[in-house]
């Protein structure tokens, strides 16, 4: 049975990007800004992936990567990749781990279905604008915190950097901790200040460190 309702000729629903509604009908109608995160086959690491497009074309990549060791490296070959490529170029292109396709494909959806994160921004944002998000140390912000029954929760790293002593209260609950900002370290190391000074400048607490009742280290997991 034919529908009532002559459809021909709609086109397809207009979808927001950078400030404009547009009927999607070829891949260089595609601009937008936004993430893709995704996961390789066996789980054991994931990827978040950050695109730049403009006219379909890729200007900006950013790929983070956390899990195995040929992980890391496959990120440094998709990131060659990637760049001047179409969207629909990348989507079909071998870009070395599970994860980094994942998140090419997760990313290639929100970008056709106008789900971007400029997609009401006029003009969309400028190329570059993907380290914005790891600050100006350019370091990409890594949570690792390992917990096990008797012994507690160990800080290991967080946004701050990485982590060289907890504070536990009387109740042996973590109240603060000590870290190296490990961007600021690594910035004065190559500003030619001496390595204890710099370590030092980069040392900082956060939460109620010094009313700590015993000072732990927190990667002597025994």
């Amino acid at each position: 049975m034919s529908c009532p309702i002559n459809m021909k000729g709609f086109g397809p629903s207009p979808i927001p990007e950078e400030a404009n509604w547009v009927q999607l009908k070829d891949i260089k109608q595609v601009s937008g800004f936004s993430h893709g995160c995704g996961k390789c086959a066996p789980q054991q690491g994931t990827c978040k992936l950050t695109l730049n497009v403009k006219d379909g074309i890729i200007k900006e990549a950013l790929v983070e990567t956390i899990g195995c060791s040929g992980m890391t490296h496959s990120a440094a070959m998709a990131a060659e990749i990637l760049p001047g490529k179409t969207l629909l170029e990348a989507l079909n292109t071998d870009l070395v781990c599970d994860a980094i396709n994942d998140a090419m494909k997760n990313i290639f959806l929100q970008l056709v279905y106008g789900r971007s994160q400029s997609a009401f921004s006029e003009g969309g944002l400028a190329v570059g604008s993907a380290l914005e998000d790891l600050g100006k140390t350019l370091n990409s912000n890594v949570g690792t915190v390992y917990s096990r029954e008797g012994k507690g929760t160990r800080y290991l790293n967080l946004a701050e950097g990485y982590i060289t002593k907890e504070a536990l209260d009387e109740n042996g609950e973590i109240i603060g901790y000590e870290y190296v900002s490990t961007g600021s370290l690594m910035k004065s190391l190559r500003e030619g200040v001496d390595p204890a000074e710099a370590v030092k400048k980069a040392t900082k607490t956060y939460g109620r460190f010094n009313d700590g009742v015993s000072i732990i280290d927190p990667r002597r997991i025994d």
